[in-house]
């Protein structure tokens, strides 16, 4: 039981950065400010983002250090196959933010790809003209509903969130996650619960991968790197509920800058 809830708080921490991920997986930077969310616990919270960073630097910063060596066919086989198995949140939140037509593409694009692209690791729906679109969650619905963000939250070992995504969270534990309901609540020959939290464990650890060298300029180059994270978290947020995020490919100190003197 003590193992479990090791690899569990693991795999929460693993996903905290992902808040703040494009569909690619990539820091998003962005220029517009959102709606001010009040910091209603500043001084726990600068304790809490204080624990999560030294067990980053203990722990996972090591791992998606050695990830990043791994040959680039197998880094980007494993990053599809991790996008396609997101769908199975993404589409039921389409279809409650009244997005039907990328429900539907969606729906098209899991089903090519888990098929004849190998559980997702070819992302042969791409190819075939299936355009990927950004991934939803049920914070982003509740907020299209018109629900308020609430507080800004940072949790031990999760990471940044508000009140309102914190609580829509619940909702892929109590049914509104496919891949969380064969696996842990539907334990089968098949499929058991490890195979969830390897996989979020593993998309964890390659979202790291991946933002290795940006999270490090952003940490070198903010003047109050908690202030940063939250500004850079929020804006996100704020982007993926309009659905107007654009993957930036590279950064440079001056991109984290405009981050900090917003």
């Amino acid at each position: 039981m003590f193992r479990k809830l090791i690899i569990i708080l693991s795999v929460f921490f693993l996903l905290t950065p992902n808040v703040y991920a494009g569909s690619s997986g990539e820091l998003v930077l962005k220029k517009n400010q959102p709606a001010e969310v009040k910091d209603c616990f500043e001084k726990i919270n600068r304790a809490t983002f204080a624990f999560n960073q030294a067990l980053d630097g203990i722990i996972f910063k090591p791992v998606a250090s050695a990830y990043k060596v791994l040959p680039s066919p197998v880094k980007t086989g494993v990053s599809n196959s991790l996008n396609n198995l997101s769908n199975v949140v993404t589409i039921p939140n389409n279809i409650l933010q009244g997005e039907f037509k990328k429900a539907g593409v969606n729906s098209g694009r899991f089903i090519i790809n888990t098929t004849i692209g190998v559980l997702g690791f070819i992302d042969v729906a791409q190819h075939l003209g299936f355009p990927e679109y950004e991934k939803e969650d049920y914070g982003q619905s509740l907020a299209t509903m018109g629900v308020g963000p609430g507080c800004y939250i940072v949790l031990p070992v999760l990471g940044p969130s508000t009140l309102r995504d914190t609580s829509a969270s619940i909702v892929n534990f109590v049914g509104g996650d496919a891949w969380y309901n064969v696996t842990v609540n539907n334990d089968t020959r098949y499929f058991s619960d490890f195979d969830y939290y390897a996989s979020k464990l593993t998309s964890g650890v390659d979202f790291r991968a991946k933002n290795f060298d940006a999270i490090e300029n952003l940490e070198k180059n903010s003047i109050d790197f908690y202030a940063s994270v939250k500004s850079l978290y929020l804006q996100d947020r704020q982007q993926k509920i309009l659905n107007t995020n654009k993957i930036v490919e590279t950064q440079n100190d001056s991109d984290w800058e405009e981050i900090e003197t917003q």
